[in-house]
């Protein structure tokens, strides 16, 4: 497979996906319009070996919330990623039977190279 989970309201996103200049083979998934599905959620947890590796700590909600001072469980990430698309850390591209979580450089390094 081939995808990339995005917001496409995200300059970050938006940004990273001209750098690494995807292939016209890429399925491209707006989260805000298109929500994730459990099912996908579920294969990203299956690549990336845990629902926190997917949370994203840095959400405008996760501060809002005061969820860095509560002790939260692979669950509560898996819901929380589910119940709303600013809690996943983004982009991930899934690349055949990898995953790449994030925006830092050293990511986008990784994603470049897989291509």
């Amino acid at each position: 497979m081939k995808k990339v989970y995005y917001l496409k309201t995200c300059s970050t996103c938006t940004r990273i996906l001209k750098e690494v200049n995807l292939p016209a083979d890429f399925i491209l998934q707006d989260i805000k319009t298109e929500d994730i599905t459990v099912k996908q959620l579920e294969e990203m947890h299956a690549l990336s070996g845990s629902y926190e590796a997917l949370f994203s700590k840095r959400s405008k909600l996760y501060k809002e919330m005061d969820l860095k001072n509560q002790d939260l469980s692979e669950r509560d990430y898996k819901n929380y990623i589910l119940e709303h698309y600013t809690f996943l850390s983004r982009p991930v591209f899934i690349i055949d039977d990898a995953i790449f979580i994030g925006n830092s450089k050293k990511t986008v390094e990784a994603v470049k190279a897989a291509l």
